[in-house]
């Protein structure tokens, strides 16, 4: 959704500027001098007509520059990051189980996220720095210079309607946005990823291992509770070997004092 934003913001853009030059004979003035320009920004392509103030004769002039390697950059790079977040929500949904197999798709999402996240941090830096010479290319008193009337104190010329730059400068802002997304997303993409889990289960099955080792041996067998050898109630319990009530208790007494 934020990749829609960047490109459309930019790559849909439009914009003009109107300018007025007020000749010092009126036949010759020109009140209404409109310049379009568009997406991809080669302002050097964008000719006009204003006149000269000397006659009938007019010149034709353009713009200056060509900023279109930026634009151009930056809404290539949301494009494919919007598709590729299009077809990794398909894959995540409905491919789950091939997505995990041999860790091979966490991987190359990983690596892709850190591609997107570094292209989006220079192309949106790229771009900002384009819309800025592209203000400038584009400013009325800026274009009202490369006229020769204007060089000319007894003509006027002056801005009547400046480009507006709105949606531009979201373009921008929707640029830096995308890179703060996809670098905190490095970290989500990484925890899918081998790395992240042999990490997190090596030190649980060390101890795993050393704790299964103290508890299969002798020492934490029922030995000596209820059911071991040392704990049987038969051994010193019987009442016919030790607990005999006839042995001590009736017969001694009463055969001594028969004798006596």
């Amino acid at each position: 959704l934020f990749a829609i934003f960047a490109f459309a913001t930019c790559g849909g853009y439009s914009g003009g500027l109107r300018l007025s030059v007020d000749c010092a004979n009126k036949s010759e003035s020109d009140l209404n001098i409109d310049i379009a320009f568009a997406y991809p920004f080669r302002l050097h392509q964008v000719n006009f007509d204003a006149p000269t103030c000397e006659g009938k004769r007019r010149e034709t002039l353009s713009l200056i520059g060509d900023f279109s390697s930026s634009a151009e950059f930056f809404v290539t790079i949301a494009v494919f990051a919007f598709l590729y977040s299009l077809a990794a929500t398909v894959v995540y949904i409905f491919f789950q189980n091939k997505y995990r197999e041999n860790n091979r798709g966490p991987l190359i999402d990983f690596i892709v996220t850190v591609v997107f996240s570094f292209l989006w941090l220079v192309g949106s830096s790229a771009w900002a720095k384009g819309l800025s010479d592209v203000k400038i290319a584009t400013d009325p008193d800026e274009v009202l210079l490369l006229m020769s009337a204007c060089k000319q104190q007894s003509n006027k010329c002056l801005p009547v309607r400046s480009p507006v730059m709105s949606s531009l400068n979201t373009s921008v802002v929707f640029g830096f946005l995308n890179f703060i997304l996809w670098a905190g997303n490095i970290w989500f993409v990484f925890k899918e990823t081998g790395w992240h889990s042999s990490g997190q289960r090596h030190a649980p099955d060390t101890m795993e291992k050393q704790s299964s080792g103290y508890n299969q041996g002798g020492y934490n067998q029922d030995s000596y509770g209820p059911a071991g050898g040392y704990n049987q109630p038969g051994s010193y319990g019987q009442v016919g070997d030790y607990g005999q009530p006839q042995s001590y208790g009736q017969s001694g007494p009463t055969s001594f004092a028969n004798q006596i």
